[in-house]
């Protein structure tokens, strides 16, 4: 795979990535099915894995992906070092609820946590899960610029922000990663800009949820123009639609995640897939229902 940088000062990774959710939160597969796909997509040659400390089941389940994570590094028989790790902290499960918590000190407590979790004693990347809107939103930037200067991270990413607050974030710690959602079901991304951004600024764009994500994955099969192009190219339809996103911007990074071996080593193909510019322009042009 080829690589692509991340910024401020952060290694180049493979292009495509894994998210490591769908191991962790309900309807996740037994830890030793966990581990091979986590191997497999080591052995293919991740060198990006991305999980949180809410990929969980609630909040007494708290650093589950990321436990898991480390195990898988811990009996892998390749390069360890060679994987970037990336987490997250602003969120929590209460009840098994999706709940912002992005305050300072919530945040430092959550790094700690993540720390012990990952069995390391700095985080490569650390990333803000989500602004919390009870939250100056700097307030909590500012949080993760003192963790980093106090060696608890080695670099500061965002998730979920708008293209204006990737520019206030820069100017109280650089910026190394964006991870926001884009699939062809929602391009808010390209839409609002932070793609355009990342690209300008050198920052990595992380494409979270890039096929669609849950039941729109599933949709995937039965749409004309990417079933046409799978067909041709002899590819599955979502390692065309990673295809499609990867070539969105030489910034994008795709984090795709997989319950199963063969699905993990399906998206890591993803990057031997080259689209046509005729291609692109089709998945461009087409419609993709939510419905």
């Amino acid at each position: 795979m080829k690589p692509r940088a991340l910024g401020a000062g952060a290694p180049a990774v493979t292009e495509v990535g894994y998210g490591g959710m769908h191991l962790s939160i309900e309807g996740r597969p037994p830890e030793a099915q966990a581990l091979r796909v986590l191997h497999a997509a080591f052995d293919a040659g991740v060198t990006l894995v991305d999980t949180a400390d809410v990929y969980c089941l609630d909040q007494h389940d708290i650093g589950h992906n990321e436990r898991l994570i480390a195990r898988a590094l811990e009996g892998w028989s390749g390069d360890r070092g060679g994987v970037l790790v990336a987490t997250k902290g602003g969120l929590a499960r209460p009840a098994g609820r999706w709940e912002n918590d992005a305050r300072p000190a919530q945040l430092r407590a959550a790094c700690e946590r993540s720390l012990g979790a990952l069995g390391v004693d700095r985080i490569d990347l650390y990333q803000l899960h989500a602004p919390d809107p009870r939250v100056p939103f700097l307030e909590s930037v500012g949080e993760l610029a003192r963790l980093r200067d106090a060696g608890k991270i080695r670099w500061v990413g965002l998730s979920n922000v708008s293209a204006e607050q990737v520019r206030e974030a820069q100017a109280v710690v650089p910026i190394a990663s964006v991870q926001n959602r884009l699939n062809p079901f929602f391009r808010e991304a390209l839409a609002g800009g932070v793609v355009r951004l990342c690209a300008e600024q050198g920052i990595g764009f992380l494409a979270y949820s890039p096929t669609g994500g849950g039941r729109l994955n599933r949709k995937l099969p039965g749409h004309p123009v990417v079933a046409g192009i799978a067909q041709r190219l002899g590819v599955s339809p979502h390692a065309v639609v990673l295809a499609w996103v990867l070539a969105q911007s030489p910034a994008v990074i795709v984090i795709p995640s997989a319950r199963t071996v063969e699905h993990a080593r399906d998206g890591v193909g993803a990057a031997s897939v080259t689209l046509t510019p005729e291609d692109v322009a089709a998945i461009d042009a087409a419609e993709f229902s939510r419905a």
